[in-house]
């Protein structure tokens, strides 16, 4: 219970508060779609670009720590995409769409917050490992297995899929971030002090800002229709990707408690907007997505409670 009011209640307090705004009117939906922009735009980014460029390459990026994730994330979308293919008979684009849910957490608005709160600024170098390719690898498949299932039976070029992967990633502000502090990380760049004090001065502002966007974008997503496939969607991110993960990291690699912690924390967590924004790029399964995203989201304050009990 202490970790639920110490840890998880204030992250979801401000969350809930932005959802309060949003649905009460006192603040309106461009003001909301602003401190968004800023949040994923600037702020987010310069956040993964301190973390990053700070973290300790040899002891965080541990490749034990990033099988254990990414087999979870990789075995939630495959329960997803299968489930929804062949259990619900969606359309292929619908499937990849839905797969996605499975497949991206919400690694940066919720996994950041709650595993600071509950183990400290310091445990904070195992989540950035992971959310320094976690961008970069699952956009990729997502839009390489979305492009293929839109060119399926045209003729799929492999350089134009190439091209519009390397498009879609590259443009992405969080993907600038990371890639910025892999440069002054692995340079050794030594950045002037008024520098880092004002990328100090951003990254403060930006959970904060980004948990407060969050809620207030939620009230947009309605529960609709398509409930089984839903909840399908929910049960490969909050059960299958945390559980495939715990499993590797302790059974198999014996994950040391900071990587663990870390690693299961970031599975655990709900699926981002951005599994939303993935459909709504493509008009593939837009509903299924939205309240997968609202109603995952409202059950990770249970789920998150009972991982930070089950965990060392």
């Amino acid at each position: 219970m202490q970790a639920l009011l110490e840890v998880v209640f204030p992250v979801f307090i401000i969350v809930g508060y932005g959802y309060l705004a949003a649905w009460r009117k006192w603040v309106s939906e461009t003001t909301i779609d602003g401190v968004m922009s800023f949040a994923q735009n600037f702020a987010v980014p310069l956040l993964l670009f301190s973390g990053i460029s700070q973290i300790n390459l040899g002891q965080n990026f541990h490749a034990p720590l990033l099988l254990s994730f990414y087999a979870g994330a990789f075995a939630g979308g495959a329960f997803a995409f299968l489930g929804a293919r062949y259990i619900f008979k969606r359309s292929l684009t619908d499937c990849v769409a839905i797969g996605f849910i499975g497949l991206f957490s919400n690694s940066l608005l919720l996994g950041i917050p709650i595993t600071e709160r509950a183990y400290g600024t310091d445990a904070l170098g195992w989540n950035f490992a992971i959310v320094s390719i976690h961008a970069p690898i699952l956009y990729s498949v997502g839009i390489a297995f979305m492009e293929y299932a839109k060119a399926k039976g045209q003729g799929l070029s492999p350089a134009k899929l190439a091209r519009q992967i390397a498009r879609s990633v590259l443009r992405n502000p969080l993907v600038l971030g990371i890639a910025a502090g892999w440069i002054v990380n692995i340079g050794q760049i030594e950045l002037p002090k008024f520098a880092w004090d004002a990328v100090g001065m951003m990254k403060s502002a930006a959970i904060p800002a980004a948990l407060f966007g969050l809620g207030g974008v939620l009230v947009r997503y309605k529960p609709e229709g398509d409930m089984r496939v839903i909840l399908w969607a929910i049960t490969a991110s909050l059960l299958v990707h945390p559980l495939i993960t715990y499993g590797m990291g302790h059974f198999v690699f014996d994950l040391e408690t900071g990587a663990l912690r870390s690693a299961t924390i970031t599975a655990a967590m709900a699926p981002g907007v951005n599994a939303y924004l993935f459909a709504n790029m493509y008009g593939s399964a837009k509903r299924v997505a939205a309240t997968s995203v609202l109603l995952a989201t409202a059950l990770t304050v249970v789920t998150s409670w009972v991982w930070l009990a089950v965990l060392p």
